[in-house]
């Protein structure tokens, strides 16, 4: 049986290592600090920020975790969530834990009455594509683009 619950203060030296191992799949390089940081931010105002998922079985072992933020969208008028992160450990894929977390995401969003809860995956990242399909999530086709915020004068 996995257990997930919202991450406090004490699931945050396993939710590192959690983190860790799916920046490492992105190659991306945040530090520790930080990391705690963005942690500490959502546990410390998860009805404004967002809220970060944990999952562990019965020996309390973490096996994966989600991220949701709250934003807006103006053509729906309303409160959305945004699943920024969605991650399980390579021996717990294929169980029906990224669906699990799928849906505690969208339990969350349902809890504060947020409408739609939105996500984003790579093109080429097909397992994941059919998870979301097997949840019923509706695919979109939008073109990202980003730019860099300019430092502070």
């Amino acid at each position: 049986m996995t257990s997930i619950t919202v991450a406090r203060p004490a699931d945050f030296e396993n939710l590192l290592s959690l983190v860790r191992d799916y920046c490492d799949f992105y190659g991306a390089t945040p530090s520790d600090s930080a990391l705690l940081a963005l942690f500490s931010a959502l546990s410390d105002d998860p009805a404004r920020e967002g809220v970060q998922l944990i999952a562990r079985d019965d020996d309390g072992t973490p096996l994966g975790f989600a991220t949701v933020y709250w934003s807006w969208s103006t053509t729906r008028a309303a409160r959305i969530g945004v699943m920024n992160d969605l991650f399980v450990v390579p021996a717990a894929r294929g169980t029906g834990l990224a669906e699990q977390l799928i849906r505690a995401c969208e339990r969350q969003c349902g809890e504060r009455d947020v409408t739609v809860l939105s996500w984003q995956t790579a093109p080429s990242n097909r397992r994941a594509q059919r998870v979301y399909e097997r949840v019923g999530a509706i695919r979109e086709e939008w073109i990202d683009y980003w730019l860099a915020a300019p430092p502070r004068a």
